[in-house]
């Protein structure tokens, strides 16, 4: 894992703390670093909610889109063997078929699962994953689906809405042997911006290293919990805005250009569901507090560097992804920033000085690992570059727009880092792709569970976490 430390080390952490003020009124006062930035969010918005349409031309889309590249990428890996569609496959005839998959799962739970009073189907509604050795893999095209089979089939690692490639024969009981399977891997990626970096002794002339610029990540701050220690919170806040650390510490606070909170930023808006119109006013203050102190937070942040917010899945926004951006309403005071302060949705996707960021809020890696063998959250995040979507298990069970006409979460380009909050730990990776292409992968921790910011290097690429826990601090 790529994890970049600090530039130095300070001698003493009481060494700014015994400083004369007349030395350190000669300092020289810090500027934050800027960058330019652009967003890449028109893709996500819903310009009119229409739930009246089904799901199936979502898919339709879906396969319509990808399969060129899906295609592409069997006929380089497999230049010899023709692709042809389901229905036309002949018996033990070598061939290749392309289409969406689906996994039968027995443990699948289903909506009329709450109405089954057999107390062994019960017991399968409380599992975190639904993986059984009995999965099946079917492969669906416009025309037919086979059954897939065969040792080489991930039939674990694999879930419901990959658009894939196989390559096999058709058995007399009409299932198909799958010999080799392949994606659309990833896609073009934007130019970026050359590494700015010293040359090594001897290589030629030294050019003078640019100072860091960094963009901050963090996700599930949940604010509005009683039992938090709002401790780390308000470390994270100082920190950001220069109010926290010695000069080695607010030097390196000051090459943020900005932040993104990946979602998570209440711990529940099921109490807001109390502040109605007939609400008395005592009930209506104690549910609304954990918003207000949400919004003060973020108008400290929002003061001090350029802040993108996203909702979550506990966040006051629509439950299906696409997530529109949270209402103005909920945010008065961080809101009076005004450009400082960006509404975004989730998924997230902008550049910062060319680098193409693309996040989400952690609900696609979430469902992934329940319905798939896969615990290393990095790992989800460099298979879902691979097949070339974001959210590939959206929306069978995870809950998405009916679109009809375009699926957004197909990945038409490949970002330079792509990131998902709320997940229980920090860890990254960085992912190549067959064309040279290099993607930073962060599994942003929930702030709550993990209080970590995640700190990514513009120039490099690298990532720098600093953790504020405050139970581990010396007194």
């Amino acid at each position: 894992m790529e994890v970049e430390g600090p530039a130095s080390k300070p001698s003493s952490k009481y060494d700014d703390l015994l400083t004369p003020a007349s030395t350190l009124a000669r300092t020289e006062p810090l500027t934050r670093a800027t960058a330019s930035y652009t967003l890449h969010d028109d893709r996500f918005q819903l310009q009119q909610r229409v739930y009246d349409r089904q799901f199936a031309q979502l898919y339709f889309y879906r396969l319509l889109k990808l399969r060129p590249a899906v295609s592409a990428s069997a006929k380089r890996r497999w230049p010899s063997c023709t692709e042809v569609r389901v229905i036309d496959a002949v018996e033990d005839v070598d061939c290749v078929l392309v289409g969406t998959l689906y996994k039968e799962m027995k443990l699948k739970p289903s909506i009329l699962d709450e109405y089954v009073k057999d107390k062994t189907t019960q017991q399968h509604l409380g599992r975190t994953r639904f993986t059984s050795p009995d999965d099946k893999l079917v492969l669906e095209d416009e025309g037919a689906r086979i059954v897939l089979t065969g040792p080489v089939v991930p039939t674990a690692s694999l879930v419901t809405g990959v658009v894939a490639s196989v390559r096999g024969r058709i058995l007399p009981s009409g299932e198909f042997c799958v010999s080799e399977i392949c994606y659309a891997e990833l896609g073009a990626q934007p130019v970026a911006p050359p590494p700015l970096s010293l040359h090594s002794p001897g290589s030629g002339p030294q050019v003078p290293r640019a100072p860091a610029r960094y963009i901050a990540l963090t996700s599930g701050l949940g604010i509005g919990d009683a039992g938090a220690d709002p401790l780390p919170l308000q470390l994270m806040v100082d920190y950001l805005t220069g109010a926290l650390g010695g000069r080695e510490e607010q030097t390196l606070a000051s090459g943020v250009v900005r932040m993104v909170i990946a979602g998570g930023l209440l711990a529940s808006s099921a109490a807001l569901a109390r502040a109605g119109t007939y609400a008395d006013a005592r009930t209506r203050e104690g549910a609304l507090a954990g918003l207000r102190d949400a919004d003060a937070a973020l108008s400290q942040l929002a003061a001090a560097l350029p802040l993108d917010v996203m909702p979550g899945e506990a966040d006051p926004a629509n439950a299906s992804l696409p997530q529109q951006a949270l209402h103005r309403a909920l945010l008065p005071w961080a809101a009076a920033a005004g450009e400082g302060l960006v509404r975004a949705s989730n998924p997230h996707e902008f550049d910062v000085e060319g680098v193409r960021f693309l996040g989400l809020s952690g609900q696609n890696v979430d469902d992934v690992v329940r319905y798939a063998e896969l615990d290393d959250r990095t790992e989800v995040l460099e298979w879902m570059l691979r097949w070339r979507h974001m959210a590939p298990t959206s929306p069978d069970t995870l809950a998405a727009y009916p679109f009809h006409d375009r699926d957004p979460f197909v990945l038409d380009t490949c970002p330079h880092v792509f990131f998902a909050g709320n997940q229980p730990e920090f860890g990254t990776r960085m992912v190549t792709g067959e064309a040279g292409q290099r993607v930073r992968v962060v599994s942003v921790p929930a702030f709550s569970v993990s209080p970590c910011l995640v700190l990514v290097n513009l120039n490099t690429l690298a990532c720098h976490p600093i953790y504020f826990n405050a139970e581990s601090m010396d007194t």
